[in-house]
C-alpha cells in the first residue's frame, strides 16, 4: 500500500512540475511576443534597443523569440528601453487591447495642452503641496538646463541647484569618477539619495538634473512628484553643437555614429521626457527669448507660489 502511495505522490509531484513548466513557457512566450512587438511599434531596431537597455542583441533575439528565460533587472531594463510598464509584458491582460493602453495611447496623441488638462484633472489636490515651489529642468545634455536655470534662478530669486554638484559634495569625487568606480547602478543610487536631500531641504528652487535621470522609474516618479517639471526641448544637432561648444568633444569621440545614436536616445526618451508638467522648445531661439519663454511658462502656470 505505502508503495502505490508513493508512486501517486511521484505522479502528482510530475503532473505538477509538467503544469509549471507549461506556464513558464506560456509566459516567456508571451513576454517574447509583447516585447517584439512593443519594438516593432515605436520603430526601434533591435540593435538600437540593445544598446539603449544594456542587454545584447543575441540575448533580445532568444527573448523575442520566447526562449530566453529572462532575469527581472533584466526584463525591467528593456521595459525601460521601451517606454513600458513591466507589467503591461508579463500580465494576462492583454495591453493593446485594454482600456488602459488605449487611454494611454490617446493620451501619447493629444496636444500638450490636452494632455496638461487631463494631468491636471485626474492628479488629487495634494500634489501640488507636495511639489511646493520647486521646479525641476530636464532634458539630454546641451537642452540648456544648467545656464536657463541659473540665469532663470538668478531673475526670480530662488536658488538654483545642479543635482550632479550635489552628488559630487556628498562624494568628494567628480561624477567622471563615481561612474568609473560605481558605474551606473552606483551612481543612480547617489542621485536618487541626492534628490531626496534636496527635497527635504528646499521648499522653493530651480534644479538641473542629467538627462538620463527618467531610466530610473522610482527616481523619476519622486521627481514627478515633488517638482514641476520642465522639459527644455532641442533638435539633436542642436544638442551635439552646444556641447561641442563648450569644450566637450567626447560626444563625437571619433565616432561617426554619434549622432545617430543621439537622436535613437532622445527618440527612446521622448514619451518619459513627455510626462513633464510643461515644455520650452529651445531650438530656434536666443538664450534671452528662451530665458522669457521659461520665466512666461513658470509663471502662467503658477510653480512658483
Amino acid at each position: 500500500m505505502s508503495e502505490i502511495t508513493n508512486f501517486k505522490g511521484v505522479a502528482q509531484k510530475t503532473t505538477a512540475e509538467s503544469q509549471s513548466d507549461a506556464m513558464v513557457a506560456t509566459l516567456l512566450k508571451r513576454v517574447g511576443e509583447r516585447v517584439r512587438k512593443a519594438r516593432e511599434l515605436k520603430g526601434i531596431p533591435r540593435r538600437v534597443l540593445s544598446e539603449i537597455s544594456g542587454v545584447s542583441p543575441r540575448y533580445l533575439a532568444q527573448l523575442e523569440s520566447g526562449e530566453g528565460n529572462i532575469s527581472i533587472g533584466l526584463l525591467q531594463k528593456v521595459a525601460v528601453a521601451l517606454d513600458y510598464r513591466i507589467e503591461w509584458l508579463v500580465g494576462a491582460e492583454d495591453p493593446w487591447s485594454s482600456d488602459t493602453m488605449r487611454v494611454a495611447d490617446l493620451f501619447r496623441r493629444a496636444g500638450f495642452h490636452t494632455r496638461q488638462k487631463v494631468i491636471d484633472l485626474l492628479s488629487p489636490d495634494t500634489e501640488t503641496d507636495m511639489r511646493a515651489s520647486r521646479i525641476c529642468l530636464i532634458g539630454l545634455r546641451g537642452a540648456g538646463k544648467s545656464t536657463l536655470g541659473a540665469m532663470a534662478g538668478e531673475r526670480l530669486g530662488v536658488p538654483f541647484v545642479e543635482l550632479n554638484r550635489e552628488i559630487e559634495e556628498q562624494s568628494g569625487m567628480p561624477v567622471n569618477e563615481l561612474l568609473a568606480f560605481y558605474g551606473q547602478e552606483g551612481y543612480r543610487k547617489l542621485e536618487a539619495q541626492a534628490l531626496e536631500r534636496v527635497i527635504a531641504t528646499h521648499d522653493a528652487m530651480i534644479l538641473a538634473v542629467a538627462g538620463g535621470i527618467v531610466a530610473d522609474p522610482q527616481t523619476y516618479n519622486m521627481l514627478l512628484a515633488h517638482f514641476h517639471t520642465v522639459w527644455l526641448k532641442a533638435e539633436p544637432e542642436d544638442h551635439m553643437e552646444r556641447v561641442l561648444a563648450q569644450g566637450d568633444t567626447r560626444p563625437m569621440g571619433g565616432n561617426p555614429e554619434a549622432m545617430d545614436q543621439l537622436k535613437s536616445i532622445l527618440t527612446s526618451r521622448e514619451a518619459l521626457y513627455g510626462r513633464a508638467s510643461s515644455q520650452v522648445d529651445t531650438s530656434g531661439r536666443s538664450l534671452e527669448e528662451t530665458l522669457d519663454d521659461l520665466i512666461g511658462v513658470i509663471g502662467e502656470r503658477g510653480f512658483l507660489r
